[in-house]
């Protein structure tokens, strides 16, 4: 009697991708870096009567701050 032929192994499992709580912590980051910026802004925008322009400088500062973060996190899982 011969043997069977041995199966060929099966390949790698891809990784995993993240679970719903990564993806939430991404989104909560986001968030919070760009209301920090428009509070921010605003606060010195009232302190030194310049509205609006604190306030525009705050929320780009917070949305380069979010786009930095969100990328980051998901450079881990490329």
């Amino acid at each position: 009697m011969t043997d069977p032929e041995p199966t060929p192994p099966s390949p790698a499992p891809p990784p995993a991708l993240p679970g719903a709580a990564a993806f939430l912590g991404m989104g909560l980051s986001a968030a919070a870096c760009v209301a920090v910026g428009v509070v921010l802004g605003v606060w010195a925008d009232s302190t030194w009567h310049t509205a609006p322009a604190f306030f525009v400088v705050g929320l780009l500062l917070g949305l380069g701050a979010a786009t930095w973060g969100v990328v980051a996190q998901i450079r881990r899982y490329l």
